[in-house]
């Protein structure tokens, strides 16, 4: 018997069973993780987010285990085949595998050949000859004919017995076990490409003749094949590395040593023992491989896929909690070139001002007059700093700007390229037509871009997660389960920094604690209605917002400038009355004390708990009261692209260029250095320590210096390395993407929309003279 689903999960983690229990009951209550995990940490022994939600995750994976064994127990048990042993066994199996091996001979399934042969009544002629190999085959199949049953002759009968004895042989659960260890340990995927598609499949070469044991493909390598599979192109089998030693000569298939030793069969030249090893080849062959080269393969995609996600997870989460620009009026411009940039321009909060379309590149080319419309909406609406996106023509545009800066310096504008990627998905979705229905889709995209810099996280919720683009191979993973992780992780990062509800978007308010699309959505009308929330009681006012929501909810929503200094911190209000306790003890007000580092880094945390309130909470409500409301994210720092660096053909070998990190996968880390290309620093290359995983020295937003080692224009890829004494390489040698990075590897986010196209060489030569008579007309106008 198995211990019970809360101590095995308390093992797994490394905690004590009863904080599992109490996390149990806390979810099975509706309570959230992240509520959880910042709210009730005295309950669960301090349980962190990551820690609750791998508790979430095989707490699932238990339960339906769990309900999976009781239908096996009852499925047997009705069949009357359930033994004190054989019960024993299912109730001590820990793995859905397991259960599903010890369940297979019992389990319904259509009349198979081996079926037709026992009604046939050949089931004793299987024993017998198993039993007793000196007996020969075809004189004891003799007694088993039977015209009407269809055994006209020996050889039927021969068949049928071997059929039993096959399907005998692959319902062993103790057998299957043992063989699929061996070929888990032994096994190498192999894969070939399909006669005819060497150059229709070009981009998956690095599998037209390859081989690795299958515990050691990586996972991109893994959805690479299966990709390359799907679209016909590559050949993938399982097969045993004694398959392809061609220096050993060939001593037996072990698999099939393995069977033969489980049911006693040998080859001691006796009658029967050349037709069983027979049947031992054949139920290898026929049942059992293609059966566990089948799961496998299968495993072997889940693992792929679990890495995948992980990867795509944690490279959404340090895009969310990117430095935000913070409260500053915002140009932002959608770069394109003949469809021309797009311009939007937002106050402080992020309020649409004016919007327009200018045409700087081809065909148009008008640089001049492009420059003097983007002067002027930046001295309309005060700008002070301008986004651009980073798809087609975005180094282009950029130096657009950069000569609008200089020309006009008393605007004081500060110029970021950003991450475009989603934008255009945010522009064609409901939610964004329901906020500018009167604006050209192709606009939204430019406020988007626009807002994103101001809060990363606020923008970026309105975006399908899976749109961001910051995955590898993400459409080749379950959706489901993508789409479980990335709403687990928007809801953490959402919660982590907090909303101000007065200000929040229905899609923000969507993902705090408690709430639903509903509810997020009764708070905005009620807003909208009622004004701005004058404190965190005023929520309760919300239709259907109850108690139980409320108390989920509560703490991660902020009311600024409120009349209690508490509401605008992360101080839950069911534990204000701490604070009044911390107020009365040292005789000041709650105004004196928030923000006041000094007095509060006086108090003493355990005279001020209880019984409902522990240490960890009064530790909390002491930090928030020093720093309240305090962001969780870093300070807002951006790169600088070099000048003359806009295309690919720029960039030679050796040169230092500083870029910001695009999507951290297995295999390295994507790098935007300002071509419309993403380099790939590969994991050897970002330290000068060993790196198992890219994420330890960098992650999405960070900004880094990278030397460049290779550049293969014709395939569009740039070998970057973080280690400046990285000699390059000698001539002729391979590019610089190592042969464990995907074919083509390009960051995954350029199939995203994020880049919609390369610029084509469409680079401006306008505006290269900033003592123009046309241009210097057209600023002189604007400056009067």
């Amino acid at each position: 018997m198995l211990p019970a689903i809360e101590h095995r999960i308390a093992e797994e983690l490394g905690v004590k069973a009863a904080q599992v229990i109490s996390a149990v009951n806390l979810l099975d209550e509706g309570a959230t993780v992240p509520f959880i995990a910042r709210y009730r940490k005295e309950v669960t022994g301090g349980l962190d987010d990551t820690q609750l939600r791998t508790l979430e995750e095989r707490l699932g994976y238990l339960r339906e285990l769990e309900e999976r064994r009781t239908a096996i127990v009852a499925s047997i048990d009705e069949q009357g085949k359930l033994t004190p042993e054989l019960k024993a066994e299912v109730l001590a199996a820990e793995t859905k595998q397991r259960l599903e091996d010890l369940y297979l001979p019992y389990k319904p399934k259509r009349r198979t050949k081996a079926q037709i042969a026992r009604e046939a009544g050949l089931q004793p002629l299987a024993d017998a000859l198993l039993a007793d190999p000196t007996l020969t085959p075809e004189t004891e199949a003799a007694k088993y004919l039977n015209a009407e049953a269809g055994v006209a002759d020996t050889k039927a009968a021969l068949d049928g017995a071997r059929q039993i004895l096959m399907e005998q042989f692959a319902e062993d659960a103790a057998l299957l076990g043992q063989l699929r260890e061996y070929l888990n340990d032994h096994g190498v995927v192999v894969s070939t490409v399909v006669e005819g598609k060497e150059t229709e499949g070009a981009k998956f070469r690095d599998y037209f003749d390859y081989s690795e044991p299958i515990a050691a493909v990586p996972s991109h390598r893994a959805l690479a094949l299966f990709r390359g599979r799907n679209e016909g192109v590559l050949q993938v089998a399982l097969k045993l590395d004694t398959e392809l030693d061609e220096e050993k000569p060939a001593t037996g298939n072990p698999c099939e040593g393995r069977i033969a030793l489980r049911f006693n069969v040998k080859d001691q030249g006796r009658a029967a023992d050349k037709w069983l090893l027979d049947t031992v080849r054949w139920a290898w062959k026929i049942k059992i491989f293609l059966h566990l080269e089948l799961e496998l393969m299968n495993e072997l995609r889940e693992r792929a896929e679990e890495e995948a996600i992980r990867v795509f997870a944690q490279n959404l989460k340090d895009l969310l909690l990117a430095a935000p620009a913070g409260p500053r009026a915002t140009l932002g411009l959608d770069p394109g070139i003949r469809t021309g940039v797009k311009v939007a321009a937002v106050d402080a909060t992020g309020k649409l001002l004016e919007t327009a379309t200018i045409y700087p590149h081809e065909p148009r080319r008008d640089w001049n007059g492009s420059l003097a419309t983007l002067g002027a909406i930046c001295q309309r609406c005060k700008i002070e700093v301008v986004a651009i996106g980073n798809g087609t023509a975005s180094r282009e545009t950029d130096k657009l700007v950069a000569d609008l800066m200089k020309l006009a310096p008393e605007l004081k504008l500060t110029k970021i390229v950003v991450s475009e990627a989603g934008a255009s998905v945010y522009s064609a979705s409901e939610f964004a037509a329901r906020e500018f229905p009167d604006l050209d889709v192709s606009l939204r995209g430019a406020v988007s871009i626009a807002r994103r810099l101001q809060d990363p996280l606020a923008e970026l919720v309105k975006i399908e997660p899976k749109s961001i683009g910051v995955g590898q191979y993400q459409h080749d993973v379950s959706q489901s389960k993508l789409a479980r992780s990335l709403d687990a992780v928007v809801e953490d990062c959402v919660n982590a920094v907090g909303v101000d509800v007065n200000t929040a978007s229905v899609p923000l308010l969507t993902r705090i604690s408690g709430l639903n699309a509903a509810l997020a959505a009764n708070i905005v009308s009620y807003r909208d209605s009622h004004g701005a929330f004058s404190d965190r009681k005023a929520l309760l006012e919300v239709p259907r917002l109850g108690e139980k929501t409320f108390e989920q909810a509560a703490g991660f929503l902020r009311i600024m400038n409120g009349a209690n200094p508490l509401d605008a911190s992360a101080v839950h209000p069911e534990a204000y009355p701490v604070v009044e306790k911390i107020l009365a003890d040292i005789k000041r007000g709650i105004k004196e004390v928030v923000g006041n580092s000094q007095v509060v880094k006086g108090l003493s945390p355990t005279k001020y708990t209880d019984e409902k309130f522990g240490l960890p909470t009064v530790q909390d409500i002491l930090k928030e009261l020093e720093k309240p409301g305090r962001d969780p994210r870093p300070e807002f720092k951006t790169a600088s692209f070099a000048d003359g660096v806009e295309d690919l053909k720029d960039l030679r070998p050796g040169m230092i260029l500083e870029g910001v990190v695009t999507n951290v996968a297995a295999f390295g880390a994507f790098v935007d250095i300002g071509v419309h290309q993403d380099g790939l620093v590969h994991v050897s290359a970002l330290s000068n320590k060993f790196v198992k995983d890219p994420r330890e020295v960098v992650k999405a937003g960070d900004i880094v210096k990278v030397k460049v080692l290779e550049v293969d224009i014709q395939r569009q890829r740039i070998a970057l390395t973080m280690r400046m004494d990285d000699e390059l390489p000698r001539e002729g040698k391979r590019d610089g993407a190592r042969s464990d990075a995907p074919r083509g590897s390009q960051n995954p986010r350029g199939s995203q929309g994020s880049h919609r196209g390369n610029a084509q060489g469409a680079r401006s030569s306008g505006g290269t003279d900033l003592g123009g008579s046309a241009m210097a007309a057209a600023f002189a106008k604007l400056k009067r």
